[in-house]
């Protein structure tokens, strides 16, 4: 009999073309600069505090380019400790503390920030090879507005770094991709082909179907959260965790803890932010939409309103 189905390799798919000083280039010539992010610790921050570090992102994120995107990955994978009892100078306390500990399960969390630099086809419905005579964006190819992205990611990091309460590093090629020889390191994309934040360079099986989907020993499950409608009506920075506070004391956490650090199974909570041109979007609605302008005068009843189209 024989075989109809069609087959495909997964570097056919792979949709990143080379990572070349510390940047990542996709095959539609987008180019990703990635940060490791250090947040403070839990149970740590008060609500004036979280106000600040959301002052400091939105500060931050208004630096960058149109078209960009910035994409916030946070892991948690349960591990289990291991105590660090071969140095010398631990006291009996400190190595008592360490075996107190051991193998016993936690929740890991390991923080990626990516920023991105795309062109205005890319965020479009129609995109596609075939409506343009070239491959690459001639917004691209300008090595102007590449240069005007790095610098306005590295303003980026340095305002983050500025606010006292987030610390990012950024990734280097090797952290990206791995190194190899008999020494060889697990880089970000292999550690994400095996949904795994430990240092090995083995990966998994990934099985693709219809009905689920298999890395591994792990089977995936995907939750998107796009709509207004899936929403609080009220968004707020931080929330009171009740299970901590009491009358006299008050302990915060973001508002997002709820699908991050209290969920107990193996999660990645994926945050996607697009930065369009405002400008041209104004424009666009101003085209299918009329402009309301009311004014009120002493001389006319307060129930008048005179509209102009």
């Amino acid at each position: 009999m024989r075989n109809v189905m069609r087959a495909s390799t997964l570097e056919s798919k792979f949709p990143l073309l080379a990572v070349e000083n510390g940047c990542i280039v996709s095959k539609d010539a987008d180019i990703t600069v990635g940060f490791r992010v250090e947040l403070p610790e839990l149970f740590t921050v008060t609500g004036d505090e979280y106000e600040a570090v959301h002052s400091a992102w939105t500060k931050a994120i208004r630096v960058l380019p149109n078209y960009s995107i910035v994409h916030k990955a946070d892991w948690f994978i349960k591990e289990t400790y291991t105590p660090d009892i071969q140095k010398d100078d631990l006291s009996f306390l400190s190595r008592s503390f360490e075996l107190h500990f051991n193998e016993r399960p936690y929740l890991n969390h390991a923080c990626f920030l990516f920023l991105t630099k795309t062109t205005k086809e890319r965020t479009q419905s129609n995109f596609n090879t075939l409506c343009r005579g070239f491959l690459v964006p001639k917004e691209i190819r300008d090595k102007e507005t590449v240069q005007k992205f790095l610098e306005a990611v590295g303003q980026f990091e340095r305002i983050v770094n500025d606010s006292g309460f987030v610390k990012l590093t950024r990734l280097t090629s090797d952290e990206i991709t791995g190194t190899v020889g008999t020494q060889g390191t697990a880089g970000l994309v292999e550690k994400y082909f095996s949904l795994s934040l430990e240092n090995t360079t083995c990966l998994e099986d990934i099985a693709l179907g219809a009905d689920e989907m298999r890395v591994g020993d792990n089977i995936l499950c995907l939750h998107t959260l796009s709509d207004v409608e899936d929403l609080p009506s009220q968004v707020s920075t931080d929330s009171r965790y009740e299970k901590l506070s009491t009358d006299r004391s008050d302990c915060r956490l973001s508002f997002a803890a709820s699908i991050g650090v209290l969920l107990s199974c193996n999660h990645v909570v994926n945050q996607y932010l697009f930065i369009d041109d405002s400008t041209e979007n104004l424009k666009q609605f101003e085209k299918h939409f009329p402009i309301i302008t009311a004014f009120y005068s002493p001389d006319i009843p307060s129930a008048t309103c005179q509209q102009f189209f």
